[in-house]
């Protein structure tokens, strides 16, 4: 069997098990069509669809179906902010399942509505979790595999590091997917060998020709070191990873004492994090189409360390394809001739 064949790849229908993660505001459809094309599986963010790229949902992924007629998935955040906001989702979602999309990766809330939806035309549903207790509850509401975002992630990130994150979840008997810190070749390589059925990478999409974020964005990540990401309170009102840039430095990375103690109360989160989310959303937006001509405020992860250049969707898939089938190859021929040796007596 192909090292790229995994319970991932068979459960969406890919060829390489490479996710291109869902990113507000960087989601555009001719990003996500490249990296279906490619063999991987792009992700539609549908609020980045309609209110960054001004593509009506239906229309949007319909061109991406003109584009490439390769799986591609979508991201519901389940979130239950508003009732204004769960009724759209599940508009979207519908919408999304009346074009054909199977493949479905929940986040921030409860996916059993999505997973019952999903199921009922026969696709498949995985889950953001960066613990074993937030892991246990996907679960238990019908999902088919884990995203495990770690500490290396941009946006939102996790706690743990990759291989924590994997020995926490790895006895689950679900898929595991590595979220965070994958930059390069040897990073996928690394990820598979410790287990994981597939990767998710952001980040290195955004330095990409097919993504539609200003050039200033894509130099920002290029020019970036891991130590350049630090995290902020003041996006969402929980941490989330940005380039440490003249402006973070300006505005500070922490939630002023008001702020904080609304995000402590049990009604009052719910509102600061929607001031926040408001707010943030324009910023990312303007941003990310914009560049420093309007504020250098980037989201991005740890894997900056090891994104040299931009490059096409296809050549940093292919050759993350080829690197681990050489690698693969290798490994077989080296374990090969370790077994021909231990059967050779002395003397023969």
């Amino acid at each position: 069997m192909s090292r790229l064949e995994t319970v991932f790849t068979k459960d969406v229908g890919i060829e390489i098990p490479l996710i291109c993660g869902a990113m507000y505001p960087c989601s555009n459809p001719e990003l996500v069509a490249a990296v279906s094309k490619a063999g991987g599986i792009g992700i539609i963010q549908p609020i980045a669809m309609i209110f960054v790229h001004k593509h009506d949902l239906r229309e949007g992924i319909r061109l991406i179906k003109r584009l490439t007629d390769k799986p591609v998935g979508f991201n519901a955040i389940v979130e239950k902010s508003s009732k204004i906001y769960e009724d759209r989702m599940r508009a979207w979602i519908d919408i999304a399942l009346e074009e054909g999309v199977r493949f479905f990766i929940t986040a921030l809330g409860n996916p059993s509505w999505v997973v019952e939806k999903v199921h009922a035309v026969g696709g498949k549903v995985y889950h953001d979790v960066t613990n074993r207790k937030w892991a246990e509850k996907a679960i238990e509401g019908g999902v088919d595999g884990l995203i495990c975002v770690n500490s290396r992630a941009g946006g939102h990130a996790g706690e743990k590091i990759q291989e924590q994150l994997y020995e926490e979840l790895s006895g689950l008997d679900v898929p595991l997917i590595c979220a965070g810190g994958i930059g390069c070749e040897d990073d996928f390589i690394k990820a598979l060998d410790m287990g994981y059925s597939g990767v998710q990478m952001g980040t290195r999409f955004i330095a990409t020709t097919e993504c539609r974020a200003h050039k200033d964005y894509k130099m920002a990540i290029v020019d970036a070191h891991e130590d350049d990401i630090v995290l902020t309170d003041k996006i969402s009102g929980v941490p989330v990873a940005v380039i440490k840039t003249p402006y973070i430095e300006k505005t500070g990375t922490k939630a002023n004492w008001l702020a904080k103690k609304l995000l402590r109360h049990p009604k009052g989160k719910h509102y600061m994090r929607m001031f926040y989310t408001l707010k943030s959303i324009w910023q990312l937006k303007e941003a990310s189409l914009k560049g420093i001509s309007y504020k250098d405020f980037f989201q991005a992860g740890k894997s900056v360390s090891s994104i040299e250049s931009v490059e096409s969707v296809e050549t940093v898939i292919q050759r993350y394809a080829r690197h681990c089938s050489t690698y693969h190859s290798i490994g077989n021929m080296l374990g090969d001739a370790f077994s021909i040796g231990k059967n050779i007596k002395p003397g023969k």
